[in-house]
């Protein structure tokens, strides 16, 4: 797979503040990569760092194979770092016929992007009738007129209602399907989920996950249980290398999986052993849980 950005021990200091430390990743080409964390974890001073408007303390990023230049590799990026900004006595179109003089971008491709976004039929509105999430659509068209290897996002669907929200989202599902490889940054753990393939989770500006979402969510799932002979139960689980983490809360048992098993195997198994479930059932963690328990072992 083709290396889109590479980012090595890269570290950003405000005084005694350390907003991002030694922070390791790479990004494939055509792949949704999300950068997780709360506000103040040093993804919106990643972006900025990768994107030459934030100066490195110091480790080293490159994009693409290296050894591009970053003014010239930055020619091939579109990014959205900051609130729409544009004219708002200008039309849609002409905003985007201006952001093509500026990035030195033939304009035929203005009408392409609007239709992407949904707004080719609002072309001719001036944009000071927009709302908020029209706004941010027509600045994903904009970024995307120089058709750019990669599209760069921070926090994309903030302040938008519901409705905005999904179109975004959509909006970023259907760039990536046409081949363009996506870098977002979000505290929005459903965004990521919904979103992205690959995820960083960053905490107080160091990285503490890094890998596929599909991987990180519910990497085998957990079964719920309930026995009138709870001690044999738990017994057979806390010494079977199927299982790993084990937990009792008001006579439910909760058992992590440490490999794939079906309930049904699982059931038939505990007949053979004599144990009689009065409730089973297996579920996936969520993101969400996931991300708890990183954040929780990080802060022990």
């Amino acid at each position: 797979m083709e290396t889109i950005l590479t980012l090595q021990n890269l570290s950003k200091n405000f005084g005694y503040l350390k907003a991002v430390q030694d922070l390791s990743f790479a990004i494939e080409k055509g792949s949704v990569y999300g950068i997780l964390g709360p506000n103040g974890s040093g993804k919106s001073t990643t972006l900025g760092m990768v994107l030459n408007v934030v100066n490195k303390s110091s480790g080293t990023f490159h994009w693409f194979d290296g050894t591009v230049k970053v003014h010239d590799a930055l020619k091939k990026v579109g990014a959205i770092i900051e609130r729409p900004n544009f004219y708002p006595y200008m039309s849609a179109s002409d905003n985007l016929k201006l952001v093509c003089k500026i990035k030195n971008v033939a304009p035929d491709k203005i009408d392409e992007k609007l239709e992407l976004v949904g707004l080719i039929d609002r072309k001719n509105s001036k944009f000071r009738t927009f709302s908020l999430g029209m706004k941010q659509r027509l600045a994903i068209a904009s970024a995307l007129l120089n058709d750019p290897e990669i599209l760069i996002l921070d926090e994309p669907t903030n302040g938008l209602d519901p409705q905005g929200i999904h179109q975004i989202r959509e909006i970023i599902k259907k760039i990536a399907s046409q081949g363009t490889t996506i870098l977002l940054a979000s505290h929005l753990l459903d965004e990521v989920e919904k979103v992205c393939s690959h995820v960083v989770i960053l905490r107080e500006g160091k990285k503490i996950y890094s890998g596929r979402v599909d991987e990180m969510v519910a990497s085998q799932g957990f079964f719920e249980l309930k026995s009138e002979q709870k001690d044999k139960l738990l017994s057979y689980l806390e010494n079977n290398a199927a299982f790993g983490r084990v937990k009792e809360e008001g006579g439910l048992i909760t058992a992590f999986l440490n490999t794939p098993l079906s309930a049904a195997d699982f059931n038939s198994e505990m007949f053979k052993e004599g144990i009689v479930l009065s409730h089973l059932v297996q579920r996936k963690e969520s993101l969400e849980e996931q991300f708890l328990i990183l954040t929780k072992n990080q802060s022990n």
